[in-house]
């Protein structure tokens, strides 16, 4: 070999190792060993940015919803937005006149899309409820009293659904409005429709048909049941009746089916997506951690679920949707307490909760994910993604509550890393780390927490980065040692 080919060769294995710290050892039997290759690589699309849950409608009107909301957006990524009650009485969207004439008012409906436009978001428009003006009853639902009757007039909903539609038109163009969903109605099986299924059927043909008078470019999709239930019905409804949705939606929570599982959101979805099969879009458009008593949602358990399921589900849902991104949420009247398990991912102050810093770091994963091979451990696993110029690494240890979870001391060997790595830092979700809801505890959970308390609770809310310790063994291949907690998420950003 050339004396100065040798020479480089020699200063590059030099550098590495420079680079490297020596104090970690390599990995031993008691170790959870996994290796990834960055050679073996697969797409690693971003599918849960497509789409986030919000409350209803004039939600969008305030200030704090929509700080929250752009905070969701210029941090974690998602490019949609859902909520129910575009029709909702404090829309103002459908009066009539004295002899019956109808009245439509679109400033509060463009109030709120002209802000989520302005964020380079897009809505999921849920078509509900019934406005007062138009129902067949009274029977409404939650604080702001969504109706959730049928029309009085099926021929007065489809010409409200086609004046809303050429409304949009005229404000956004075609050209924008044609990248929206439609979706049909909320949960009609489960307390959000008082007719039948059939009824709801009816409704879903006259909208649809409605909605296409104006465009067959429009998306139109539902049936938007809860429990992923009427799939198959749905679609046999539709091949009877020679029409075919644009997307099938609906909804599940882990705690929908007893008793709980780890995985019973694979296993959920797995079989929604063999009813509609291959080719269907299938949208997701409400989950999280769960309905659990006591709540979940503000603990480092919401963002190993998170974690756990973004992974375990990839590539069978299009769209899988988080409910909520903020507590700024009224279903129940708004809650004033700071931490009272509400469904988003950011207190009503705007403290990014444990789940919030899940999707941060899943925002910050690669287009890329590298075949790992390891053990199929009951709690921990390993994701491992490349960027242009950077691996990210993420670590979890998740189990439903209740079930067996200790600490696990995690190995990770990369093969095939670029020669040019020159930093590792590590950040953690844990109950020492992005935890805020403890130090409100330790407050005494104050109900109205003083600025500076809630300055104070926020910065515990933010990662602390730290460098790890990682070995080269060769030129090429790195290795690692982490200890994961109960619950916990801890990322690994190595740069080059």
């Amino acid at each position: 070999m050339n004396k100065n080919i040798l020479s480089i060769f020699v200063v590059l294995i030099l550098i590495q190792l420079c680079f490297a710290s020596v104090s970690v050892n390599t990995c031993d039997s008691t170790s959870l060993i996994y290796t990834a290759d960055l050679k073996n690589t697969t797409e690693w699309e971003h599918y849960w940015e497509g789409c986030v849950g919000s409350g209803h409608a004039w939600l969008g009107t305030r200030q704090d919803w929509r700080d929250a909301l752009k905070t969701a957006v210029d941090k974690l990524g998602f490019e949609r937005i859902r909520f129910h009650g575009i029709f909702d009485d404090d829309m103002n969207v459908y009066q009539e006149a004295a002899d019956g004439t109808p009245i439509y008012s679109y400033y509060n409906v463009d109030q709120v899309y002209d802000y989520i436009l302005s964020l380079g978001v897009r809505p999921i428009v849920e078509l509900s409820f019934m406005p007062t003006a138009m129902a067949s009853g009274n029977t409404t639902i939650f604080h702001y009293r969504g109706n959730i009757t049928p029309p009085k007039n099926y021929t007065l909903w489809a010409d409200m659904i086609e004046n809303f539609l050429q409304h949009l038109i005229d404000r956004y163009t075609m050209d924008e409005v044609k990248k929206w969903h439609f979706e049909v109605w909320n949960e009609p099986n489960c307390g959000f429709w008082t007719g039948n299924m059939t009824e709801y059927y009816h409704l879903l043909q006259v909208t649809f048909n409605a909605i296409k008078s104006v465009s067959t470019e429009f998306s139109v999709g539902g049936p938007a049941t809860c429990q992923s239930q009427y799939l198959a019905e749905t679609l046999q409804f539709t091949q009877e009746n020679n029409f075919t949705l644009d997307f099938v939606s609906t909804h599940e929570y882990p705690t929908d089916i007893q008793p709980v599982q780890r995985n019973i959101m694979y296993q959920v979805l797995s079989n929604s997506r063999a009813i509609v099969g291959p080719d269907m879009p299938l949208f997701y458009t409400e989950y999280n951690d769960g309905l659990y008593s006591p709540g979940l949602h503000d603990t480092t358990f919401a963002s190993a679920f998170a974690i756990f399921n973004i992974i375990d589900v990839y590539g069978i849902a299009d769209i899988f949707s988080w409910w909520t991104f903020s507590d700024v949420f009224e279903e129940q009247g708004q809650q004033s307490v700071p931490f009272n398990q509400g469904f988003g991912l950011q207190t009503i102050y705007g403290i990014p909760k444990p789940s919030f810093k899940a999707f941060e770091l899943l925002h910050e994963t690669g287009y890329e994910r590298a075949y790992v091979d390891g053990p199929d451990h009951p709690t921990a696993g390993v994701l491992v993604t490349k960027g242009d110029s950077e691996i990210m690494v993420i670590v979890y240890n998740h189990n439903i509550p209740g079930a067996p979870i200790t600490n696990e001391t995690v190995c990770i060997t990369i093969n095939n890393v670029p020669a040019n790595v020159n930093s590792a830092t590590l950040r953690r979700i844990d109950d020492e780390n992005c935890n805020p809801i403890a130090i409100w505890t330790q407050m005494g959970s104050p109900t109205y927490p003083s600025q500076d308390q809630i300055d104070e609770i926020y910065d515990s809310a933010q990662f602390v980065y730290e460098d790890i310790d990682y070995k080269y063994l060769s030129l090429n291949t790195l290795s690692f040692e982490i200890i994961i907690p109960p619950q916990g998420v801890a990322a690994i950003k190595l740069e080059y």
